[in-house]
């Protein structure tokens, strides 16, 4: 198999995936509709449809449907308010290394172009969406990898989404060798460089830049298309990018690093979460009796903060909340999402007394994983320490079967009804083996009307 990026955009079949590679997208195309269906009902996902049903009208490239919306948009219209969607509730897949994001910016993106495509006649199967997922999620990977090693500023998943959501749309155009080139270098040069760090100390709806890096990925394969030009893209060519594209076809980055969320809030809290409610578990605690909750943390997390948020966005990058909810209720998922958590007085005592303390040990462990230690002091001055933890859904301590489905239904049911619900997620998990017949119900689900 050729290793230049453009040439395996442009030559890797269906049959050269392997099959853990098939597995892992139907994983994901299923736990990311379940988080698109309950992102749908959120204010920040209502603002980004009906600005792109201002913005965006129907283009004679095609007409999309938005997610979970059926209103038709722009292909480029589409993918902003689907991955505006999905990043609306941080519960969708992740790359560890990269400390981001790949399906919530690479579903919205494509599915906006294979409908536009599929609005023009095209045929499209679920196999022939289940490579251009592959080769997003594999570009988006390694351009991730490249951007950390050498840009000094930590940069959003949209920064490099956008790289591999124009591998992929540009695929689905039938660009060529060449035109993918300057499709990758057009979406590195226009991509969201937005700080990662400055939506971590004043969260608002911005978020993991997703909601811009999909359609700027889809910009650029469209403006590559007609002749455009952009290349080179660093993150992808030169003597830095090499190291990460020795491998290409022959390895696939994506199978080692994507780890599914269990709680919809930054994975930075899952640790401290989980060892919260093990250790009141455990010991029979009640949160009445927790005077002090210590978490040592890498430094990055420490940042989260969150004692008090006040809006959604605010709670999805906190620590202190999360934990403190789950030392109160036990639980942290969709009933979690509603704003009236924000005054539960309850859990706002146990988050006012959460001490958040960055180790060094935890922040050198956390270049590969998220590291976390939390101890809990009772009234009476009893420490219950829990030993460090990384989260659940890592590669090497995954989310079962049975958390993944309960997790799906959690989301997608109230939203979506439970018929609805389960025959999306039924074709999801088999989507690639759809014909064009198939895989057009299955749009019709994920794309129809809430």
């Amino acid at each position: 198999m050729p290793q230049s990026v453009d040439a395996f955009t442009t030559q890797l079949r269906y049959g050269d995936l392997p099959e853990s590679m098939r597995v892992l997208l139907r994983r994901s195309f299923t736990d990311t509709m379940g988080v698109a269906a309950i992102g749908a009902s959120t204010q920040m996902s209502q603002i980004a449809r009906a600005s792109a049903a201002n913005l965006f009208g129907p283009a004679a490239a095609g007409a999309s449907r938005m997610l979970m919306d059926g209103r038709k948009v722009s292909p480029v219209g589409a993918a902003m308010a689907g991955g505006f969607t999905v990043d609306s509730i941080d519960a969708h897949d992740g790359t560890t290394p990269n400390k981001g994001h790949v399906g919530s910016a690479v579903f919205p993106a494509l599915l906006a172009v294979v409908d536009a495509q599929r609005s023009l006649g095209r045929v499209i199967t679920g196999a022939d969406f289940a490579l251009w997922l592959a080769i997003a999620y594999e570009v988006s990977s390694r351009a991730g990898q490249v951007q950390h090693a050498t840009c000094p500023d930590y940069h959003t998943s949209g920064a490099w989404t956008a790289v591999g959501v124009a591998a992929g749309v540009a695929r689905i155009l039938g660009c060529s060798a060449e035109q993918v080139r300057h499709a990758l270098g057009i979406a590195e040069y226009h991509g969201p460089r937005s700080q990662m760090m400055r939506c971590i100390d004043f969260p608002t709806m911005v978020r993991d830049g997703v909601g811009w890096g999909a359609p700027s990925g889809v910009t650029a394969a469209y403006l590559a298309q007609g002749g455009f030009t952009g290349a080179p893209a660093l993150t992808c060519e030169g003597e830095e990018a090499a190291p990460f594209w020795e491998d290409l076809a022959t390895h696939w980055l994506t199978l080692d690093h994507t780890h599914y969320k269990k709680y919809p809030c930054c994975r930075w809290a899952h640790p401290s979460m989980d060892a919260a409610l093990e250790l009141m578990r455990a010991h029979g605690l009640h949160h009445s009796r927790i005077a002090k909750v210590e978490i040592r943390t890498f430094h990055y997390a420490t940042r989260l903060a969150g004692h008090k948020p006040q809006s959604m966005d605010e709670l999805a990058y906190s620590i202190a909340f999360p934990v403190a909810t789950m030392i109160v209720r036990g639980v942290f998922g969709a009933a979690e999402m509603s704003p009236d958590i924000l005054s539960d007085a309850d859990i706002l005592r146990v988050s006012a007394a959460v001490e958040l303390i960055d180790d060094d040990e935890m922040t050198r462990r956390s270049v590969a994983q998220r590291w976390a230690a939390v101890t809990l002091v009772d009234v009476d001055g009893v420490r219950y320490a829990a030993e460090p933890k990384t989260p659940r859904g890592d590669v090497d301590n995954p989310l079962s079967e049975e958390e993944m489905l309960a997790k799906y239904r959690m989301f997608a049911e109230p939203v979506l009804g439970v018929e609805r619900a389960e025959t999306m997620r039924g074709m999801c998990a088999d989507f690639d083996n759809l014909d064009g017949d198939g895989f057009g119900e299955l749009l019709d689900l994920i794309l129809g009307e809430v």
